[in-house]
């Protein structure tokens, strides 16, 4: 794929903007965007405390999952992971979170993503139950996180992820990933064939050694 560089100041513009306090009462920017459709298609939180700091910000591209961010489901590692994300960007000199609530089920709508369960529950996993659904095994574009991410001013990023795959797709439309900080969740007695899928998919699952 080749790269869309992105220039700074980009034509991205949010629907609305506030403000809310989360972990220990650190206050953060909310932001909605909306695409053409007028659908809120991303939402921004992003700490800055220190404007000065010269380090790229720490990031997190979240694709959103109802069931794991709200229900607390135990067959993924998504509430934890955005639960992490949230607590080390709120430590950060400057921290972003990128909130997709269209890419739910890896793009594929909520209840298509409760209609592969059921395949899951099946015997299929999570790639092939969403290939049996008529789908691809991931349908997100990060385009739109990319370009936003370019309009704060953040074309060079640290990014929370396990999935090498979110670093390309972000490298391809212009964002330079300094580094990639994993989000290792220990696993349960749910998330076994989960995580075994997402390996397979090349996700970085185990915790970096000790130096």
């Amino acid at each position: 794929m080749a790269t869309e560089d992105i220039e700074p100041g980009v034509e991205v513009t949010p629907f609305s903007t506030s403000w809310i306090p989360i972990r220990d009462g650190r206050i953060v920017s909310i932001a909605v965007y909306r695409d053409e459709q007028g659908q809120d298609d991303a939402v921004v939180l992003e700490h800055r405390p220190d404007r000065t700091a010269g380090a790229p910000p720490l990031v997190r591209v979240h694709s959103a999952c109802l069931t794991g961010d709200t229900f607390r489901s135990l067959r993924c590692d998504c509430g934890p992971q955005l639960d992490r994300s949230l607590a080390a960007i709120s430590d950060a000199p400057w921290g972003i979170l990128v909130y997709l609530p269209l890419h739910e089920g890896r793009g594929i709508g909520l209840a298509n993503k409760i209609r592969a369960y059921a395949l899951q529950d099946a015997g299929l996993d999570t790639a092939a139950a969403n290939v049996a659904l008529g789908f691809e095994v991931d349908q997100r574009s990060f385009d739109r996180a990319a370009r936003i991410l370019a309009s704060l001013g953040a074309q060079e990023v640290r990014l929370l992820t396990n999935n090498p795959a979110k670093v390309s797709a972000l490298e391809a439309h212009g964002i330079r990933v300094a580094e990639q900080l994993g989000l290792v969740i220990a696993p349960n007695e749910h998330t076994e064939a989960y995580l075994a899928t997402k390996r397979r998919l090349a996700h970085l699952l185990e915790p970096k050694p000790a130096r």
